[in-house]
């Protein structure tokens, strides 16, 4: 039974694809890390690396969502019994230059487990994205019970204070980035830290960042309007560059 259809229990990566490279070494190091948390057996990196490379041939560029589904019992406690591969692939949207973020009225446990991988559960995600578009806005930042900041629907936050970096703690109940774990892999010093609204606006820059998208500067968050450092931009996105 496709157990990811019926309980939600699946999981997937979204990708820039440029061939093999460290990066993608992240997206599968998460998506092992996730499917051993939910017992879900998972591909080698190498069968990984297969089942997109057939489907994208020597295409660059693309996006792709490499989605890892579970097959098994149809009794919800039991775990999943092996997986099925889906790839999906198209040509990726332009990123925006810049963003204006509003603020989630829907909040976010920090012990949630479910928030600290990226599953197929995604509707609390497609909610918070919708309620953003009604209000104006391209995204929402979402609150934990602390009223600490978390993330996006689909992005990490990063603040720069002064000359330093900071994006919201780990333990405030988000989904780690790969693209953030990679800048900081590459040399950027982001702290984590707890953070509320007020350190937020206090900011100096605010971004978001994502696989697809890179890190884009905020423009706007609320009443307070901030500095589009496209420089600095410029130089966090050339760290994000393909290289083998």
């Amino acid at each position: 039974m496709n157990r990811t259809l019926y309980f939600g229990e699946g999981l997937f990566e979204t990708i820039k694809w440029f061939g093999e490279n460290e990066k993608l070494k992240l997206h599968y190091e998460r998506l092992k890390t996730s499917a051993d948390f939910l017992g879900l057996p998972c591909p080698s990196y190498e069968e990984f690396l297969a089942y997109i490379k057939t489907v994208v041939g020597e295409d660059s560029g693309l996006y792709v969502k490499f989605l890892l589904l579970s097959k098994g019992s149809s009794y919800y406690v039991d775990k999943p019994e092996s997986y099925e591969v889906r790839v999906l692939v198209r040509e990726p949207s332009p990123p925006p230059k810049s963003v204006e973020l509003a603020l989630s009225s829907f909040r976010r446990h920090s012990q949630n487990p479910v928030f600290r991988h990226k599953t197929t559960s995604y509707l609390f995600n497609v909610l918070v994205r919708r309620e953003a578009k009604e209000k104006g806005a391209f995204d929402c930042i979402v609150l934990n019970e602390r009223e600490e900041l978390t993330e996006c629907s689909a992005s990490n936050l990063i603040l720069l204070k002064g000359k330093r970096f900071y994006t919201p703690d780990r333990e405030s109940g988000l989904l780690w980035g790969t693209t953030l774990e990679y800048l900081i892999r590459k040399g950027v010093d982001i702290r984590e830290k707890s953070l509320k609204v007020k350190e937020l606006s206090e900011a100096d820059s605010v971004f978001i960042t994502n696989s697809l998208m890179g890190v884009v500067p905020v423009r706007k968050f609320l009443e307070r309007e901030f500095t589009v450092n496209e420089s600095l931009c410029k130089e966090l996105n050339s760290l994000l560059e393909p290289s083998g």
